[in-house]
Formats: structure tokens, sequence, C-alpha cells
């Protein structure tokens, strides 16, 4: 027996089809959340300096194996799950920022910005199993100080059932801001994240920039 399971945080809209028009860059923010709630289908820095979360940066790559999930399925009864688990951006991991020099914190040295601007996902459920498809869109604001327009962001998902992490995996995303732009946007989905259900467990998809990546 299969569910689909769909829901959305308060960022999150479904209003159309899977291809982003080019649209001026405020609303490009927009239909690009649009476009990710609903399909979700479908450079390297140097110094990175930011405030990411210790607890993110510490997370191992790490996936449940096979074996895992098919040993969980058989210790119990078979359970089906009545919601999808909530996506949360991580606690420092909103943004992520490079100064020249070192120079942190000031603003004429600032390099470029990244930050995201929603996040959303999709999850099919069966007997023992949640398989998830998650994704977040952000943008890049070059700063002052930049000497590049391309980079690499390092963007970390991760799924914790009863603050144990079962999935964490960093994934690079290459950025190139073409000038006279100042600014670019980006769109990176998972697919098929499989999280062992048993009945009850708290479930949570954690994403956030990991500057110790």
């Amino acid at each position: 027996m299969h569910r689909n399971i769909v829901e959305m945080s308060s960022k999150d809209q479904v209003t159309r089809p899977e291809k982003l028009k080019r649209l001026p860059l405020a609303a490009r923010s927009v239909a690009a959340v649009l476009v990710v709630s609903l399909t979700l289908a479908g450079c390297g820095v140097g110094s990175l300096v930011g405030d990411g979360s210790n607890t993110a940066s510490q997370l191992a790559d790490t996936t449940a194996t096979a074996n895992e999930i098919s040993q969980l399925q058989s210790s119990a009864l078979p359970a089906i799950a009545t919601e999808c688990p909530p996506i949360k951006v991580r606690d420092g991991g909103e943004a992520i920022f490079a100064y020249a020099n070192n120079r942190i914190g000031d603003a004429r040295a600032l390099q470029f910005q990244a930050v995201i601007d929603g996040q959303s996902r999709n999850c099919v459920v069966s007997n023992g199993l949640i398989t998830v498809k998650m994704g977040v869109v952000g943008r890049l604001v070059m700063g002052p100080s930049s000497s590049t327009n391309s980079m690499t962001l390092p963007l970390r998902f991760a799924v914790e059932r009863d603050e144990i992490t079962v999935f964490s995996q960093v994934y690079e995303i290459p950025m190139t801001v073409t000038p006279p732009s100042q600014s670019e946007e980006f769109v990176k989905v998972v697919e098929n994240v499989a999280i062992p259900y048993l009945g009850g467990e708290d479930i949570v998809i954690w994403v956030g920039f990991d500057s110790n990546a």
C-alpha cells in the first residue's frame, strides 16, 4: 500500500509546472520557491566564514543501508506514516559569507553572501518506509570585494529520526554570476532518501550551508 503525501512549510506554495521562467530578481525568487514546492523533481571557496552550525558541520556523510532498512521493517508491525516530516533550516545554516583578508564583518571586505530563500519536501509512504524528495531555493549575492564571479556553495541535507542521523550529505552547488548582474539564484533537489518508519518516531529533515564541509 502506497500513499503520496505532499506538505509544505509556511514559506512553500503550490502553483505551477516545472520550468522557472526568467523574471526580474524579486519575482524570480518567489517563482523559484513555487517551482521547488510543486515539482521537487525538477568554485571552491578558500575562506568561507559564517555562523555555520557546529551540529551540522560535525555530521558525517551517512545513509541507511538496504540491510538496515530491511531489519527495521521486519522487526516491527508495519506502520503507515500519516504525515511528511517537516523540513527546517538548521540554525546558523541559513546564510554563508566570504570576506577578503579575513576581515570578518567588514561590509567593504565582503566578497559574497548566499542565503536560503525557501525549502520544501515531497513524501511517498508505504509499510515501514518513507521515501523523501527535498529541495531548496536560494540566492548568491556578490559583494564589493568580489574577485571572481564563480564559486561553489556547500549545502548539507540531513534527516534525523529521534535525534539520530539516518542521512547526511553535503552537495556542492556551482555558481556563476554573469556581469553586469550582481546576483544569481539556485535550486537544489535531493531525491529518493529512504527513511525506515516503525510508527511514532520524531523525524525531521534539516538543510543548511555547511562552511566547514
